[in-house]
């Protein structure tokens, strides 16, 4: 079986990067952690640590993310997990990433 091609991660990866310039930037497609066909790119968590956060409020931060990925969100992504951070902040985290929670079914 041919390897499918990550399209929408890809997307989602340049519209990140060229919108916050971010100092981390990771994007993880989930999708194949829900009820949904092999190759699927439905379901992702994203991670930005962007200087473009200081003095953002959290829901404005996950606003603008979800404003650079409008596209995404309306056709082929499903669910978006965004952790949206400072350099400082990540840095007080120690660049950990929380586990996404379980998916409670559907599809």
């Amino acid at each position: 079986m041919k390897p499918t091609m990550a399209v929408i991660e890809n997307q989602i990866q340049t519209k990140l990067n060229s919108a916050f310039q971010p100092a981390f930037l990771d994007v993880e497609n989930e999708s194949h952690k829900h009820n949904v066909p092999p190759g699927s790119e439905s379901h992702f968590r994203v991670t930005v640590v962007s200087e473009e956060f200081e003095g953002m409020s959290l829901v404005k931060r996950h606003q603008r993310i979800n404003e650079v990925l409008s596209e995404e969100i309306e056709g082929p992504v499903h669910a978006l997990s965004i952790r949206a951070k400072t350099p400082e902040q990540w840095e007080n985290a120690a660049g950990l990433i929380q586990p996404t929670p379980q998916c409670g079914g559907g599809g």
